[in-house]
């Protein structure tokens, strides 16, 4: 009788506890039956766990390697530190200096401030399970972790293409690019990555916060992410499986082949230019965005490839790399191979 107590969900109505107490004191086959009713009612198949109310996680992180800890933290708070620093010494010139008030500068300001934002929600968890062994993340903050991860991926994404249609543009259509590219074409081309990226994964909110947790809140990860989570519901994950791939195919696939599409032409046109000088000019205002865009979709497909037979270890790096060594390494990139912007660095600095 314990153990069927035990798995018993609460009455919810004076008269639901009536019938509950009478059918305990009467007749046990009666109290069964109730029990099983109580555990389907919860969204369970009867003789499986019941939900257990999950309040929060723990994100395990870097495992084992407590005698490391000290390590860790100082390398990630470093790479915290330049990220941060890079990014928004990007944003103040962009913002500060006339000479870089250009679409194409305008565009790698908002990239440098989704790079801010995906530090800013994954590293702080980081620095705290390098020292304590695990990061406790609240139910509520662990959903909130992962929209914005997924809403900043999916904006870096569309502002990827966006940023290869500018440098088509100006590059194949150098004549018309004032034109092209006005005052509100730049205004919807910057706006219209951030409000899809963050409104497309709503779907996936809501199909995860309606996972069941049995037992384990044990995340063996650096942030909540939708296959971590899936790993430890006893839900069934295949209608989400099943929606990330149809939506992931249009919010990945797409701007990658416009990317793609967009370089070719790019190519095509500096080929016809007949002075080296002028072929070199026209290939280092896009070579700095190609490498971003190498980096950036070269650690995502390897992040988000589950089917590939991946060990946990190998993916939870390619993770990293994504997550926290990406938004450090963009602006360097910029930075160095950028003769504007490494000419204003020097100016300030003198």
């Amino acid at each position: 009788m314990r153990l069927l107590v035990k798995f018993l969900r609460v009455p919810q109505s004076g008269s639901e506890l009536v019938k509950f107490i009478t059918a305990l004191g009467r007749d046990p086959c009666q109290s069964a039956r109730i029990a099983t009713e109580n555990v389907t009612n919860i969204g369970l198949s009867p003789g499986l766990t019941p939900k257990t109310v999950v309040t929060e996680f723990l994100l395990q992180a870097f495992g084992n390697l407590h005698s490391l800890s000290v390590l860790i933290f100082i390398v990630f708070l470093v790479i915290f530190g330049l990220t941060i620093t890079g990014n928004l010494l990007i944003i103040v010139l962009v913002t500060t200096c006339r000479v870089l008030h250009s679409p194409m500068y305008y565009f790698l300001c908002h990239l440098s401030v989704g790079d801010i934002l995906l530090s800013v929600n994954i590293v702080p968890n980081i620095l705290c399970a390098s020292l304590m062994g695990g990061a406790k993340i609240s139910y509520p903050g662990c959903i909130i972790q992962y929209y914005i991860y997924s809403g900043t991926t999916i904006t870096e994404c569309f502002l990827l293409s966006v940023m290869s249609y500018d440098r088509y543009v100006a590059i194949c259509f150098p004549l018309h690019y004032t034109s092209i590219m006005d005052f509100n074409t730049r205004v919807h081309l910057m706006a219209w990555p951030w409000i899809l990226g963050f409104t497309v994964n709503f779907i996936a909110i809501e199909l995860i916060t309606n996972f069941n947790f049995c037992n384990d809140h044990i995340i063996d990860h650096f942030y909540c992410d939708a296959t971590p989570l899936q790993k430890i519901s006893c839900s069934d994950t295949s209608l989400i499986e099943l929606i990330t791939l149809v939506f992931s195919t249009p919010i990945f696939i797409v701007p990658c082949c416009l990317i793609v599409i967009s370089y070719v032409s790019i190519f095509l046109t500096i080929l016809r230019i007949p002075s080296t000088a002028g072929k070199q000019k026209a290939f280092s205002t896009c070579s700095s965005h190609l490498i971003v865009v190498g980096m950036f979709y070269g650690t995502l497909s390897q992040s988000t490839d589950t089917i590939q037979g991946h060990s946990l270890l190998v993916n939870k790096i390619i993770s990293l790399v994504h997550t926290v060594f990406t938004p450090m390494v963009n602006p360097l990139i910029y930075s160095f191979r950028n003769q504007d912007i490494r000419r204003l660095i020097k100016k300030y600095k003198g």
